[in-house]
C-alpha cells in the first residue's frame, strides 16, 4: 500500500495547530542556536509545509553533533513550557532591541512606517515575528531537526550565504513517527538514486549542470511515454510538428520574450550578422506554422502539438536532478479556434488529460481556475468568455475545482491541474491558458463565414508539462517498479547453466517478436544471485530455464514481488503478458 503523506486529509483545524507549532518550534530552535552560538546572527526561520526552518550566519558550517546539541536545548526549553509572549513595539525600540542584528535591521528598514512592529518572546529569547504561534513551548509535542544547507540571504547569490537548518515538527509522536516513516520512503523513491540505480540517466560536469544524458532503459521508457503521447494526440486531432532549437530575435522581439522573459534566456549567438536565441518556449514557432497561409473558419480549430525542446537558464543552487533542469521537452499544444468553439476545445483538453494521466496511474487531482488579474492585456468581453468557457468545462464534467481570483496571467485566464502520487504529494502537470496577448503581436486571423478578417482564439497547453519532470514524478510515484507497459526490460530470461544459453535465448526472440522487452542474464552467477539481481532492477517477470523447461518449451516464472508461478508454457507466458500490457496502454 502507497505510504500517505500525514496532511493529506487534515482538517484546516489540524492545519492551522500544525502551522503554528512549526512557527513556535523554529523560533525555539533559534533560541537553542543562540545558547551554542552566541555570536551567530540570524535571519528568518519561517513554517513551510510539513515544518520549518530557520537562517543563520555562523563562523562555521554547523554539523551533525551540532545539530544533536540544538535538539537537546530545544527540548530543555520545551520541557519549561514557557509562555510565548507577543508584544508591539516602535521603530526604534526594534532596532534597539536587534542592534547586534543586521538581518534583523534589514527586514525592519524593509517593512513600511505604516506597518506595526511585533517582538516574540519566550524565556530570555527574544524575535522580530508578527506570525501566530502557540501559547506554551510545551505545546510543541514532537519536533525532529532533519537537514543543514546553504541559503543565500533572501535568495540572491550576490548576498552572503547563510546556514539553513531545516526541521519539522506535530501536534504528537506518533504524527511525527508517521511523517519520519514517509521521508523514509520517499528517499527510498527519490528518482536521483533510482535513476542511478536502474540505469535511466545521468548528468556530467562535462557536459554542464541541468542537461540529461538518457541512458539505453531510461531511453526506452522515454520513448514509450512520448510514443504513447503521439498515439493518442493523432488520435484527437492534433497535427503533429517539429521546430528549430533557435530563432532570430526579431522573433523573440514580436513575442514579447526579450521585453519579458530575456533573464530566463541564454545569450545570443550571432550568426550571419543576426542574433539568434535558443528557445525557451515553442509558442512563436507554433503560431509562424498558423502564419504560414492565409486560413479560413472552416480549418478551425487548428490543433497543433510538439514535444519541442527548449532551454531556459536557472540558477544552479534550484537545479535538481529532472525535477528542475536547464533543458527540457515540453508537450506543448496550440489550438488556434472560433470564440464559439472554446468551450469545445477545453473540453476535449480536459478528457485527453484524464485519458492520459489514467493510464499512467494518476486519479486524484487539484483543479485550480484561475482568472483575470489586475493588470492585464484583451477586452473584458474576451475575458469574460474564456473563463466562463473554462468554469463551464470543468462544471459539466462534475470536475470540483478551486477559484484563484485574479491568479491568471496578464494574458488569460487557466485552469492549472495537479496530481497526487502514491506518497500524497502535489505536482503541477497539466495547465490550459488562454492567450489574448501573442494573436495580436503577431497580427494572427482567420477569414470568417462571411468573408471578414477576425482575430482566432488561442488555448496555450501542456499535458505531461515537461517530459523531463513528468519522468522524475513517474519514476517517484511507482518507486521505479513500473507497470508492465512501461517498464524498460519487462521480463529477464535467466539461463541455470551455461548449456541452457540457447534455449534462453530462443525464449527472448520469442518475446520480442510478439513485441515485449525481453533480455537475458548470460553471466556466470549463481541463479538465486540472477535473480536478486533482475528483483532490484525491478524488472516485472522473471524466466528461469533449466534442462526441464527446455524439453517442455516453457520457462519456470517468477514475479518482482517474489510470487512464484511455477513452469508456464511459453505461448501462456507470451499471453499473459501481453494482456497485462494491453490492459494498461
Amino acid at each position: 500500500m502507497p505510504v500517505r503523506s500525514p496532511s493529506a486529509q487534515a482538517s484546516p483545524e489540524l492545519l492551522e495547530l500544525r502551522h503554528r507549532i512549526r512557527h513556535s518550534a523554529s523560533h525555539i530552535m533559534a533560541d537553542a542556536v543562540l545558547q551554542l552560538f552566541p555570536e551567530a546572527k540570524y535571519a528568518i526561520g519561517p513554517p513551510i509545509e510539513d515544518g520549518f526552518y530557520y537562517d543563520f550566519d555562523v563562523a562555521r558550517p554547523f554539523t551533525p553533533e551540532d545539530l544533536e546539541h540544538i535538539e537537546t536545548l530545544m527540548r530543555e526549553r520545551i520541557a519549561q513550557d514557557v509562555p510565548f509572549i507577543r508584544t508591539e513595539v516602535s521603530r526604534n525600540e526594534a532596532k534597539a532591541a536587534f542592534r547586534e542584528q543586521p538581518y534583523k535591521q534589514e527586514i525592519i528598514d524593509g517593512i513600511p512606517e505604516s506597518e506595526s512592529l511585533y517582538t516574540l518572546r519566550h524565556g530570555p529569547f527574544t524575535d522580530l515575528c508578527g506570525g501566530i504561534h502557540v501559547e506554551q513551548s510545551g505545546q510543541v509535542a514532537a519536533f525532529k531537526l532533519l537537514s543543514v544547507a546553504g541559503a543565500y540571504w533572501r535568495g540572491d547569490e550576490r548576498n552572503p550565504m547563510l546556514q539553513r537548518i531545516y526541521g519539522t515538527a506535530w501536534e504528537s509522536q506518533e504524527a511525527l513517527d508517521n511523517y519520519l516513516e514517509l521521508l523514509e520512503e520517499a528517499e527510498r523513491r527519490d528518482h536521483r538514486r533510482l535513476g542511478r540505480e536502474l540505469d535511466l540517466y545521468s548528468v556530467h560536469d562535462e557536459i554542464g549542470p541541468g542537461l540529461i544524458v538518457w541512458h539505453p532503459k531510461g531511453g526506452v521508457l522515454r520513448t514509450i511515454v512520448e510514443n504513447y503521447w503521439r498515439e493518442i494526440h493523432t488520435r484527437h486531432g492534433y497535427n503533429l510538428v517539429y521546430s528549430p532549437h533557435i530563432g532570430r530575435s526579431n522573433l523573440w522581439r514580436t513575442s514579447g520574450h526579450l521585453d519579458f522573459y530575456q533573464e530566463n534566456m541564454y545569450a545570443p549567438m550571432e550568426l550571419d550578422e543576426q542574433e539568434y536565441f535558443l528557445k525557451p518556449m515553442n509558442c512563436p514557432f507554433h503560431i509562424m506554422i498558423y502564419r504560414s497561409e492565409l486560413r479560413s473558419y472552416r480549418e478551425l480549430p487548428l490543433k497543433i502539438g510538439e514535444l519541442g525542446t527548449v532551454y531556459r537558464y536557472e540558477r544552479s543552487g534550484v537545479l535538481h536532478g529532472l525535477m528542475r533542469v536547464r533543458g527540457f521537452t515540453q508537450d506543448d499544444a496550440h489550438i488556434f479556434c472560433m470564440p464559439e468553439q472554446v468551450e469545445s476545445e477545453v473540453g476535449g483538453v480536459l478528457d485527453l488529460t484524464f485519458e492520459i494521466l489514467r493510464a499512467f496511474g494518476f486519479d486524484e487531482y487539484q483543479i485550480m481556475l484561475s482568472t483575470r488579474p489586475e493588470k492585464y492585456v484583451g477586452d473584458l468581453e474576451m475575458w469574460d468568455h474564456a473563463t466562463a468557457s473554462l468554469r463551464n468545462a470543468l462544471e459539466q464534467r462534475g470536475l470540483h475545482h478551486d477559484i484563484d481570483e485574479g491568479g491568471g496571467a496578464f494574458y488569460g485566464p487557466k485552469i492549472d491541474i495537479k496530481i497526487k502520487d502514491a506518497l500524497g504529494r502535489d505536482w503541477q502537470c497539466t495547465t490550459v491558458q488562454f492567450d489574448f496577448n501573442l494573436p495580436e503581436r503577431f497580427d494572427l486571423s482567420f477569414q470568417d463565414s462571411e468573408s471578414h478578417r477576425a482575430r482566432p482564439y488561442m488555448v496555450h497547453r501542456a499535458i505531461l508539462g515537461s517530459i523531463e519532470r513528468f519522468l522524475g514524478v513517474l519514476i517517484e510515484h511507482y518507486g521505479g517498479a513500473f507497470p508492465l507497459w512501461l517498464a524498460p526490460v519487462q521480463a529477464v530470461v535467466i539461463p541455470i547453466a551455461d548449456r541452457h544459453l540457447p534455449y534462453a535465448d530462443s525464449v527472448a526472440s520469442r518475446l520480442r517478436g510478439a513485441g515485449l522487452r525481453a533480455e537475458v542474464n548470460a553471466k556466470s552467477d549463481r541463479m538465486n544471485a540472477k535473480i536478486r539481481q533482475a528483483q532490484l532492477q525491478k524488472v516485472p517477470y522473471m524466466l528461469v530455464v533449466g534442462d526441464r523447461e527446455s524439453e517442455a518449451n516453457a520457462a519456470a516464472v517468477r514475479l518482482r514481488d517474489g510470487s512464484d508461478l511455477g513452469p508456464l508454457q511459453l505461448e501462456d507466458i507470451v499471453a499473459r503478458m501481453t494482456s497485462e500490457v494491453a490492459a494498461y496502454a
